[in-house]
């Protein structure tokens, strides 16, 4: 397969980027400022495309492709590929699913613990030296709390699951009641985040889940709730979400995720009832590593005319 062009979209994963180059003809978007020309001198030689959260494949970019059969998306999110373009062309998509669901489950968990008991100003507390002037100030308790989920896939059920171990009580809203579980439905977002004192973004992006949490839910949700988001950033009004939180119309937020990454909203930094993170949701050795194995068999599975193991298009 050394003579099959692949095109890494941009930096992601030393070890997928080695094993790729090991396998493959490797390459890498980011190396080449002029990318015009780049496609221009190179696009016959492209079959595949890996792509992940922040780079993907839009509809420019499959069009310059003529020879492009297979797009392996190393992250289980998929709004960077235009699928539309890709089964109009017959194009094979294929995704992360699974491997990295706990992993991004728990640091929900960690995100709603860090904002409630505050603990990353606690240990900045302790840095500063400032306990020898006094204890902290009290936190608010997770276990017990309300815990509402948009989105009760994989990765919604994972957090419902570690949640409940808290003994809090679960909801959801997701464009139809799920089977199989005695968790409460919401048809309304709104009314979902009237009921609950966490609210989790879990759900995957599309048009129609874009800025899904916006003024009105933060409304709904209240002075004392907590937005906690590891989906993706366009999920929430980011605008509306820094001034619910500055106007002290939110209780607090945990954040992984941001409307345009790397970019951060700078009046987030100095409030303590917020937690921020930079998308490290997958963010481990071992899961990125199942990811990058997951790319890697999809890859090879297409090209040996096998079945593919996470099919998407």
């Amino acid at each position: 397969m050394e003579s099959i062009g692949v095109l890494m979209a941009c930096p992601m994963s030393s070890y997928l980027e080695q094993e790729l180059d090991k396998r493959f003809k490797l390459f890498r978007f980011w190396s080449f400022p002029q990318k015009n020309e780049f496609l221009n001198q190179n696009a016959n030689s492209i079959r595949a495309v890996v792509g992940n959260a922040f780079a993907g494949a839009d509809t420019e970019l499959i069009d310059s492709l003529p020879k492009l059969e297979i797009i392996s998306s190393f992250s289980v999110g998929l709004d960077k590929i235009d699928l539309n373009k890709c089964k109009e062309k017959g194009i094979r998509v294929t995704n992360t699913p699974d491997v990295l669901t706990e992993d991004v489950a728990d640091l929900a968990l960690g995100l709603m613990l860090a904002v409630l008991r505050r603990i990353c100003e606690c240990d900045r507390y302790v840095r500063k030296g400032l306990w020898k002037s006094g204890d902290f100030k009290l936190t608010s308790k997770f276990s017990g709390k309300s815990v509402g989920i948009i989105g009760l896939g994989r990765i919604g059920l994972a957090i419902a699951k570690r949640a409940e171990a808290f003994s809090c009580p679960i909801s959801y809203h997701s464009r139809s009641e799920k089977p199989n579980t005695n968790y409460k439905y919401y048809s309304s977002l709104v009314e979902l985040a009237s009921n609950c004192q966490i609210l989790v973004v879990a759900c995957a992006l599309t048009p129609e889940t874009r800025h899904i949490v916006n003024r009105e839910v933060m409304e709904a949700l209240g002075p004392k709730g907590i937005l906690i988001n590891i989906g993706r950033g366009p999920h929430v009004d980011e605008k509306e979400l820094v001034s619910a939180l500055l106007e002290g119309r939110l209780g607090g937020a945990g954040l992984d995720v941001f409307e345009n990454e790397p970019e951060v909203p700078e009046q987030l930094f100095g409030l303590e009832n917020v937690v921020l993170l930079p998308h490290v949701g997958s963010g481990t050795e071992e899961t990125r590593k199942a990811m990058a194995d997951l790319v890697l068999g999809n890859l090879e599975a297409h090209f040996l005319n096998k079945p593919l193991l996470t099919p998407v298009v």
